[in-house]
């Protein structure tokens, strides 16, 4: 039964992507703003403007244009950059790891101090810190992450002079130098998931712990850790996991805003050079991977509650 759930799952993510894909095509063809006018520059002439327009294929009618696309990236190839006349291939391997780093660093940081603190606002509901919850979940969900960006590091960078303020070095060079450029950026991507996170973890464990055979574990003597780590943490580990797979959604939009407050060369900067200059492979190609690595991981979702919660069969 789990071989065949994960075949519909897969048929359901190919329809699923191919109308994200028709989607960003016409999307990126609606916009205001010609290309071969920005490639060509102010003070070319019409016929300058008609042969790029000519040798990028945007005089063929659209069906065509979205067929050459979707051809080509079934190869493996997503095209050529407009702006920076290279593969589009080469410019996401040359932005990935800044961005991996960034979004892999916040998520195990939001995850584990998420959850930890919501476990421990539940165990202790109504205590010092349940009380500091909300106040960070409701400073977490109101302030933009720009606003938190700016204020880390005037305060950690600047005043303190303990972090870098901008840039990004390659692990490459040095573990040491890594981590310590992505330390602010992870901090302030992080606040508002572990607000997030720890908000769900603690109305679900809160459920859990007034259950019936929690008061008959507590009543049998069972320790304050085996109750919540054997017994509740599992039951009230579906929803958990469902927040954790919500926020990479959100995590696709916050990398793009603190790449650009801690110019870290990611991809998510990469995007928004693409958007400014009409760039519709780079635009294309990112929208169409992150939209895959999306479904995927909707998937993994689904596949984990069963290793979770036993009663949950496909």
């Amino acid at each position: 039964m789990m071989a065949s759930y994960i075949l519909r799952r897969m048929v359901s993510a190919i329809a699923v992507m191919a109308m994200v894909g028709i989607f960003i095509f016409l999307l990126m063809r609606l916009v205001p703003g010609d290309p071969a006018v920005i490639m060509a520059g102010p003070l070319a002439s019409e016929q300058a403007i008609a042969d790029i327009r000519e040798q990028l294929g945007l005089n063929e009618p659209l069906p065509v244009q979205f067929g050459q696309w979707v051809s080509e990236m079934l190869r493996g190839d997503f095209g050529t950059s407009i702006l920076a006349a290279r593969p589009v291939t080469d410019l996401l391997a040359q932005r990935l790891e800044a961005t991996l780093s960034l979004s892999l660093l916040t998520l195990a940081f939001s995850v584990t101090v998420g959850v930890t603190f919501g476990l421990l606002a539940a165990w202790r509901s109504g205590g010092l810190v349940d009380r500091l919850l909300l106040i960070f979940s409701a400073f977490g969900y109101s302030v933009p992450v720009f606003v938190i960006g700016y204020l880390l590091v005037y305060v950690l960078a600047i005043s303190a002079g303990v972090l870098p303020v901008q840039g990004y070095t390659p692990i490459a060079q040095g573990v040491g130098r890594w981590f310590t450029h992505l330390i602010l950026p992870t901090l302030t991507l992080s606040v508002p998931y572990i607000a997030f996170i720890a908000r769900i973890a603690r109305a679900s464990m809160l459920d859990v712990l007034t259950e019936d055979y929690m008061r008959t574990a507590a009543a049998k003597g069972a320790s304050s850790y085996a109750m919540v780590f054997h017994h509740a943490l599992r039951n009230a580990g579906v929803p958990i996991i469902t927040v954790i797979g919500i926020s990479f959604a959100y995590l696709i939009s916050g990398v793009v805003l603190t790449e650009t407050v801690f110019n870290i060369p990611g991809v998510g900067r990469l995007v928004v050079d693409a958007i400014t200059n009409r760039d519709y492979p780079v635009i294309q190609s990112v929208l169409i991977l992150t939209s895959g690595l999306y479904v995927l991981i909707n998937l993994a979702v689904d596949l984990a509650y069963t290793l979770i919660d036993p009663r949950i069969r496909y």
